[in-house]
């Protein structure tokens, strides 16, 4: 029996989706080409082909766009904390006896994702069984991206040329000294267990002074994995985003 087959992983992939979004309201229904953005992200997380995909809405508006394409949506607390409550909440209502034990947490603000991507994230867990909870990277080199605290660093102990165990996650420039930075790229794959954890734990100091919630688990003692990607999916935070999307979409640039 393969690693793989000795450690089957049966994958659940939630979006979370929010109206709410102070440089671009109501984004998750932003026009792309006649098709509501958080549709997109929905065909490429389908087109992944690792497991079903359900939409974790917070207004009703998301969850009407989501069923007239034919996906799956379920209606989550508005108020809850985080993407990642939403995401258990969600995994929560539509697998109940936690049949699935593997849950993807795809961001609804991706557009133009590679699907190959969900995939790599998923592969790590089943690569390696210590690990709680695998996320993605790509290499940059772009002394701006570097210095921009916007752009989360992650800090990884390489364990082969495509998979590193993280250490810490950074708003600053590290590590320092000669080799490669990652930019880290925020698609989670969670086993079951790992995610009920997490959202159980409080918010840790770490999580506080940087603002990123991974910093929870590390500081808790789970383990996060790694997998490196060729390309950064372009995430839409902004107007400028929204058209950039549009014209990668629409074949007007790459």
């Amino acid at each position: 029996m393969s690693k793989k087959q000795s450690h089957k992983l049966t994958p659940l992939v939630v979006i979370p989706a929010r109206m709410a979004s102070q440089r671009l309201p109501g984004k998750p229904l932003a026009d792309i080409g006649g098709v509501p953005m958080i549709v997109h992200v929905l065909q490429r997380a389908l087109a992944a082909n690792v497991g079903p995909v359900v939409v974790a809405c917070a207004e009703t508006e998301i969850l009407d766009a989501i069923r007239a394409s034919g996906g799956q949506a379920v209606m989550t607390d508005p108020n809850l904390p985080s993407g990642t409550d939403r995401v258990r909440a969600a995994a929560d209502i539509v697998d109940p006896e936690k049949k699935y034990n593997c849950v993807v947490n795809v961001q609804g603000d991706l557009p133009t994702l590679n699907p190959l991507a969900i995939s790599a994230a998923v592969d790590v867990l089943m690569d390696v069984p210590e690990c709680d909870i695998s996320t993605l990277v790509v290499a940059t080199k772009d002394p701006r991206e570097i210095a921009d605290p916007n752009v989360v660093k992650a800090v990884l102990s390489m364990e082969t040329d495509s998979r590193g165990r993280a250490l810490y996650f950074t708003r600053a420039a590290a590590p320092s000294g000669a080799g490669a930075i990652w930019h880290h790229v925020g698609i989670y794959a969670y086993r079951r267990a790992a995610l009920d954890r997490f959202c159980a734990l409080p918010p840790s100091p770490l999580e506080r002074r940087e603002k990123l919630e991974q910093l929870r688990a590390l500081e808790s003692g789970m383990r996060i994995d790694a997998a490196l990607i060729d390309s950064e999916p372009h995430g839409v935070d902004t107007p400028e985003d929204l058209q950039r999307a549009r014209d990668i979409i629409l074949g007007k640039t790459t």
